[in-house]
């Protein structure tokens, strides 16, 4: 029986709740794919939500490019599952597709805008004790000067001097 951990978050609030889903809730959603809009009662949320991510028990995070639920080694230049230190950078890494299955661990959902109320109204049924959760602030870089580099000398002209 499939189990899964849904992360339920509302863009309007910036809000996240996150809860977990079982029996003919979770079935609901075996062969659904990222990008699908969802009726929010199978979930028991209102409304409609969006599937925009997930990941398996060992943290292979699902893309929406990736056809299919099964893992799959890829080259990355961006996007989920490859942060690129260097510009141009590229890396073969492991990613599974966008279907969600059994071994699916993680379902990020978000809600649809359509007027709605606070996150806090919107849920129904077990998921009323769900914890809260908010995105931490993020501070304000501040630029600092560098000195200038020094300019080193190549081996011809140190040996003309």
């Amino acid at each position: 029986m499939a189990k899964f951990k849904l992360i339920v978050s509302d863009p309007g609030t910036g809000k996240c709740v996150v809860s977990e889903l079982e029996g003919p809730r979770a079935q609901a959603l075996i062969g659904r794919s990222l990008g699908e809009v969802v009726d929010g009662a199978a979930l028991g949320i209102d409304g409609r939500a969006v599937i925009s991510g997930g990941c398996d028990k060992n943290g292979v995070p699902m893309r929406a490019d990736v056809h299919g639920g099964a893992k799959k080694y890829i080259v990355l230049s961006s996007g989920p599952g490859f942060r690129p230190r260097k510009s141009g950078e590229r890396k073969r890494k492991l990613i599974r597709g966008r279907t969600i299955t059994d071994e699916t661990y993680q379902i990020n959902v978000t809600l649809r805008k359509e007027g709605e109320a606070p996150l806090k109204a919107k849920i129904v049924g077990d998921l009323k004790g769900a914890e809260i959760q908010k995105p931490s602030p993020v501070e304000p870089v501040k630029a600092v000067e560098k000195p200038a580099k020094k300019v080193k000398e190549s081996k011809k002209t140190k040996k003309g001097k």
